[in-house]
């Protein structure tokens, strides 16, 4: 299906097909991250061990810790971190002032989900950015088994109750999925705005998912 074609209408309406209000997300992906993967999948396997329990949030049969991986991860969850601000810097845009100079910093947890588990749709409230690192995606390379990230476009629901059914169509002359999943490796690192909703889709490997959330926080500088 292509893109509406204005010279088409009886009326000879010229118009511009116009892309709005786009939403960043970045995929990249850790230069030589097989060192970091290991070290931190070494402090979260210690790190469930001595907390089996976890603590429940979006989390469907899988274990969240709490949100302070920055305590226990290590250098290597610092590491983590420093990237990751390093990334939403540059993503980041401050009326009247430099990136630099407003106070960044991050909260950090760890997930790990068995075959058959999962997180339910969700947003993060009251945060700016918010990121996943991907330390061991529970199969062998090259093997789907599932567990993707997906993103749920924001306006859907709205949509939807206007006229069951209806979607837009995009610039790229098809109709506008009403969301998108990532198929993501160890060693990925996926930032987005912390306000859209996300989930995974279930584990269907036969060993655990780990991956790494963060929230990446703004603030002004004291005494500026």
């Amino acid at each position: 299906m292509s893109a509406p074609d204005p010279a088409a209408d009886p009326l000879k309406v010229r118009a511009e097909f116009l892309g709005l209000f786009e939403t960043p997300v970045l995929h990249g992906r850790v230069a030589d991250h097989a060192p970091l993967t290991a070290a931190l999948a070494t402090a979260i396997r210690a790190r469930r061990a001595a907390d089996e329990e976890g603590i429940r949030r979006s989390n469907i049969g899988g274990w969240h810790s709490a949100t302070d991986m920055l305590q226990w991860g290590g250098a290597p969850a610092r590491q983590l971190a420093d990237t990751t601000i390093k990334l939403a810097k540059r993503l980041s845009h401050f009326e009247e002032r430099d990136a630099a100079s407003v106070d960044w910093s991050v909260r950090m947890w760890a997930n790990v989900s068995p075959p058959g588990a999962l997180n339910m749709s969700h947003a993060h409230p009251g945060v700016l950015w918010a990121a996943s690192y991907y330390v061991d995606m529970g199969r062998d390379p090259g093997v789907d088994t599932g567990g993707e990230i997906y993103f749920e476009d924001p306006r859907f629901p709205a949509t939807l109750m206007t006229f069951p059914g209806f979607r837009m169509v995009g610039l790229d002359g098809a109709p506008q999925p009403v969301e998108r999943r990532l198929t993501t490796q160890a060693g990925d690192l996926v930032l987005f705005p912390a306000w859209i909703r996300h989930g995974v889709r279930p584990n269907e490997g036969t060993r655990d998912r780990i991956s790494i959330a963060m929230n990446v926080y703004v603030k002004e500088r004291a005494g500026v």
